[in-house]
């Protein structure tokens, strides 16, 4: 984790429709991220709320209590080694689900309590039973209460980065069922043909909105009932998707 001052990020005024990210500043202007690092998400450093959750890659899951050090950074997890963090999220209560998405289509959601705090310099517990050469590509957690949203979109492991627009589903989160820690997940996305890999997963609070690498808002199809549907046609590459609500 990196402490960064919120008066030194430039706004975005409010408008009547979408923000758009180009009104925003590389991060690199305000961090000094080492080689190959990039942002994940951004946590307030309350000290009263139900602490930080992170998953990795691996499949591993972690949960830090709000006892943060007055520091500049300091390590959060220690990881294996080949692994990586692939998401973190503040946690609003101990009732919030946390959400692993895995390459090979597979989700598995479970509450925050399942999983027991431990210092900054623990490596964590199994999250998420991973298939053979699978990864989890999202982690995050969706609030107990409130309705939640899934985007998953399909693609190719064999196109080039940013080529392949693949398929997208947005499914309501209810259609999932949750499963313990440590367990592999439910299907989420059936692949057409051509595609053989999750090249995006995201869950959250609903709506989701989408936008592509440029920070232009791109549409999302209609919510599915389907959780093991295929998805429809993705016009350009998503590059990022959150909650106009929580940012998530």
């Amino acid at each position: 984790m990196v402490r960064l001052g919120v008066l030194d990020v430039p706004a975005v005024p409010a408008t009547a429709s979408a923000p758009h990210l180009s009104g925003g500043a590389p991060v690199s202007e305000f961090l000094s991220l080492e080689r190959d690092e990039r942002v994940l998400a951004l946590c307030s450093l309350a000290t009263d709320g139900a602490g930080l959750a992170l998953g990795t890659a691996q499949g591993v899951v972690k949960r830090v209590l709000a006892d943060y050090p007055a520091k500049d950074s300091w390590d959060v997890v220690g990881l294996r080694d080949g692994d990586q963090v692939v998401g973190a999220v503040e946690l609003d209560a101990e009732d919030d689900e946390l959400v692993f998405v895995t390459s090979d289509a597979q989700l598995l959601h479970f509450p925050a309590s399942a999983v027991r705090p431990q210092g900054r310099s623990a490596g964590g517990m199994a999250g998420v039973r991973l298939a053979a050469a699978a990864s989890a590509v999202f982690f995050g957690a969706v609030p107990a209460a409130g309705e939640a949203a899934v985007v998953t979109v399909a693609g190719s492991s064999s196109a080039l980065p940013g080529t392949d627009a693949g398929s997208v589903k947005v499914t309501p989160f209810t259609e999932y069922p949750g499963k313990g820690r440590g367990t592999g997940g439910v299907r989420c996305h059936r692949f057409l043909r051509g595609e053989d890999v999750l090249t995006l997963a995201w869950a959250g609070s609903a709506p989701p909105m989408a936008a592509a690498a440029t920070g232009v808002a791109i549409d999302l199809p209609a919510a599915t009932g389907k959780r093991d549907g295929s998805g429809v046609a993705a016009s350009q590459p998503l590059a990022a998707v959150s909650s106009p609500a929580t940012g998530r």
